[in-house]
């Protein structure tokens, strides 16, 4: 970490400079929120919709997609604080209808296996339930179909319907629906006006939607279904989610003194609960809900969220007082946030992002048949092969996620980092990320990519 400059948060150089990087990065429109020492910066450029012309403004509504797992899981904790839920005990305790793939799972899987996506649920799956109030109840009935990925607690896989199924636990201790849940212990107790789950609220004010393509074209499906709402579908601003990063920052106590989170809760979810597979750089580790880093010494924690043709970033260095939020609705948005954080982190508090993943300079001996193979669970078809002496990943999403994506299929060169490790080159903007191969002690081989564990299957 170096000295911290003595540069003040300034909306205007920071407006500009989002108008132009998001331009660079061909975005149609972005929104920037910046918390950082008692001081909040809000700032938009380009457009909310395309189509339409729609500017973005600092009022307009964004898709904050899984940075929504983190509201569930504050909510959630604070059942936990109240003796509603509990961590570690088994959650069929409180929920005696509960049905998983195997039985084992159903006895034994608990709300912090859950949090940290240890489940082995398999994570990516998104029926529609349909948008009546009893669509969570109906997706955990489903579950019981789905199988799962890998064992209990043996590794980490993120776990989208892993949330799903906590929105459902909270429903069934509470007698509330989630939507109402999140209102009444989030929403209002933090004064948040722009802050929905439901299409007919967030329809009251100025939303953004998504893009796919180059020149942006509106994607044709605004939302995921309402059974997703827990793991991905609060919309909101950036003001009024420096507002909740707030709660966690100050100890879980809001602005006027009310506490909605016991201190303990709030360091539980900040806490290491698993360790990531390979070596992403953006986060080593889970805890409660937030994933959770190291930038230049500091500890970090966050989250991103991405939905159809909309992305989200989230960064918070408490030790820094600054939080970082970026919502963009298509293009390069990752490399937009790649930019623009670091050179927030950089000119507000002197704090150096950690460098991008580069393959190894050095060789590295690989042996092919130890990686070569197909990897699959229910969304997901993985291909690692060896074409021309290189090793290709292809990675292919099936079923209701094919339709979904704006890339149904990826083809990937592997470059070896370690043994075992490998980078992928992004196809949008470059940059390298992890592909790590690893043997569980039962001796099943799975592949982790994309923050998710698929098995080998042959």
């Amino acid at each position: 970490m170096t000295a911290k400059p003595t540069i003040p948060p300034d909306t205007a150089h920071w407006s500009t400079r989002l108008t132009a990087l998001a331009a660079r990065h061909s975005v149609p429109g972005a929104g920037l929120g910046i918390w950082y020492q008692g001081r909040r910066i809000e700032a938009a450029a380009g457009l909310a919709n395309a189509g339409a012309r729609i500017e973005a403004t600092t009022d307009t509504l964004w898709q904050i997609g899984s940075i929504t797992k983190v509201w569930t899981a504050t909510a959630a904790m604070g059942l936990v604080d109240e003796g509603a839920l509990t961590l570690d005990r088994p959650l069929v305790e409180v929920m005696p209808e509960l049905r998983l793939a195997e039985e084992h799972l159903t006895r034994s899987v608990t709300l912090r296996h859950l949090l940290a996506h240890t489940s082995g649920i398999d994570g990516d799956y998104f029926p529609d339930t349909g948008r009546g109030d009893d669509c969570l109840e109906r997706y955990a009935e489903l579950l019981a179909d789905l199988p799962a990925c890998h064992p209990l607690g043996a590794t980490m896989s993120y776990c989208n319907a892993g949330y799903t199924l906590i929105g459902r636990v909270m429903e069934r201790v509470t007698g509330i629906r989630w939507d109402a849940l999140m209102r009444d212990r989030l929403f209002r107790p933090l004064g948040l006006t722009h802050t929905a789950t439901l299409p007919d609220d967030v329809l009251r004010h100025r939303a953004a939607t998504g893009h796919y393509g180059d020149p942006p074209q509106v994607v044709a499906e605004w939302s995921m279904a309402r059974s997703t709402g827990p793991t991905g579908l609060i919309c909101s601003t950036t003001a009024d989610v420096l507002a909740f990063v707030r709660l966690h920052l100050d100890g879980g106590s809001t602005g006027d003194g009310t506490r909605l989170l016991s201190g303990d809760s709030v360091r539980a979810m900040q806490t290491p609960q698993v360790e990531l597979p390979g070596p992403y750089p953006a986060f080593r580790a889970w805890g409660l809900g937030w994933a959770l880093g190291e930038w230049d010494g500091l500890a970090m924690y966050g989250h991103d969220g991405s939905t159809i043709g909309q992305s989200a970033y989230l960064r918070v260095l408490p030790e820094a007082d600054l939080a970082i939020c970026l919502f963009a609705n298509g293009g390069g948005a990752g490399s937009l946030h790649a930019e623009l954080f670091r050179e927030i982190a950089d000119e507000l508090a002197g704090v150096s992002m950690p460098a991008p993943l580069l393959p190894a300079e050095a060789p590295v001996d690989v042996d092919p048949a130890d990686v070569t193979g197909v990897y699959e669970r229910s969304s997901t078809r993985i291909e690692v092969v060896e074409r021309d002496g290189r090793l290709l990943l292809r990675d292919r999403f099936t079923g209701i996620l094919a339709g979904l994506a704006e890339r149904p299929e990826t083809e990937y060169p592997l470059r070896p980092l370690s043994p075992g490790t490998f980078v992928a080159r992004r196809p949008d903007d470059g940059g390298w990320m992890p592909v790590a191969f690893f043997t569980l002690p039962d001796g099943s081989r799975f592949v982790h990519h994309g923050g998710r564990a698929t098995p080998k299957v042959s």
